[in-house]
């Protein structure tokens, strides 16, 4: 399914990518001086990028604006997203950059992570400073640049919808003045912490009804206990419950919900069928392993209906029955997954990838070099 429309792209995403590995079978956290054998091992473009592919697998025309390193770890990111079909023009490979990278380690369906990373070097105000045309955007409050001027501000006073996202207050401070942005925006999707912390509520829907007053579009995600959201134009209410599913990695789940719940609003459903769509994206999603490469494609939208769908109670039914018209004009191709390393295109060396960046020269033995 593709959304298609007037303008060059569905949906425009700005934001630092990451180089995200895996390691999965672990018999226990590792104590300080030991060390522990994982049974399994992925490597997946992570940060944005879990957007970026979610988005594209479900049909979005998607661009993304980012910075990625001239490494090896970037050059792999690099072509792994231009083969998903991400188009690339508002985005910069930097020979002297090196890519952030994140490790997770998993176990029990959760994850720990270390992550080693810097500010990149050009802002996503640079990258879009000429506008993009596009029918949404996906943003993050957190970092988010401000001013009457920002290419957000301008997407959105040309018509795009903007669909905001935010981050974990580590202080507990939860500042309401960080969703002033919101008024700018058609939609604002938050987990139940962030939700609660922000509208100091006890519940995800009360949560989503004082969100509901500040942008048009509330969405709370609950988890395992599946989504809620408050229109403010309507004053319609919905929820979903979570899909059954095993976890096995829960990274970039949001994401996923967040890219299915764009898609399915641009196709302009009914918010009970967007917010069930998008619970059902992220259930998949966390069945695989890897933010980015972790995201579902039809096809597997369309396994998991062959299998539920045939002996469906009737809640269920209802719910998802809408798939069996959808999914006929589909494209069912397989979708890649997460690998134990690093594969480069059969018939070039990772060397040609990238030939328009230059190698990093050596420091010689009286100059500085920054070991990043």
């Amino acid at each position: 399914m593709t959304v298609g429309g007037d303008t060059d792209f569905d949906v425009v995403l700005a934001g630092p990518v990451f180089f995200d590995i895996i390691f999965t079978g672990l018999p226990g956290s590792p104590p300080p001086g030991t060390e522990t054998f994982a049974q399994g091992m992925g490597a997946s473009p992570g940060g944005i990028a879990n957007l970026a592919v979610a988005t594209r697998r479900l049909g979005l025309r998607t661009a993304l604006a980012t910075v990625i390193g001239g490494d090896a770890y970037g050059r792999w990111t690099w072509e792994l997203l231009s083969q998903e079909g991400v188009d690339l023009r508002y985005s910069r490979r930097l020979p002297d950059w090196h890519t952030s990278v994140t490790v997770s380690l998993i176990e029990d369906g959760d994850r720990a992570m270390v992550t080693h990373a810097h500010d990149d070097p050009v802002s996503s105000q640079e990258l879009l400073a000429d506008g993009v045309s596009a029918r949404a955007a996906i943003l993050d409050l957190s970092g988010l640049a401000t001013g009457t001027d920002t290419w957000w501000r301008r997407a959105a006073r040309q018509g795009t919808r903007l669909f905001a996202g935010t981050g974990w207050d580590p202080s507990g401070a939860w500042d309401v003045s960080d969703l002033d942005p919101l008024a700018d925006c058609h939609c604002f999707i938050v987990n139940a912490g962030e939700a609660m912390g922000y509208a100091r509520a006890d519940t995800p829907l009360e949560a989503a009804r004082w969100l509901a007053t500040r942008v048009p579009l509330a969405v709370v995600t609950c988890g395992p206990d599946g989504a809620v959201a408050v229109d403010a134009i309507s004053g319609e209410e919905a929820s979903v419950p979570a899909i059954a599913a095993e976890v096995l990695d829960a990274t970039g789940a949001g994401d996923v919900f967040t890219a299915a719940f764009v898609v399915a609003t641009l196709q302009e459903w009914s918010l009970s069928r967007r917010l069930a769509f998008a619970a059902l994206a992220a259930g998949l999603a966390v069945q695989n392993f890897g933010g980015a490469l972790g995201a579902p494609g039809w096809c597997d939208i369309a396994d998991w209906w062959a299998v539920v769908g045939p002996d469906a109670d009737e809640e269920i039914a209802a719910r998802y029955g809408f798939l069996t018209e959808l999914l006929r004009a589909a494209d069912l191709r397989s979708v890649r997954r997460a690998d134990p390393t690093l594969r480069f295109a059969e018939d070039r060396s990772a060397a040609d990838l990238l030939p328009s960046i230059t190698p990093v020269p050596r420091p010689t033995p009286d100059s500085t070099h920054d070991p990043r």
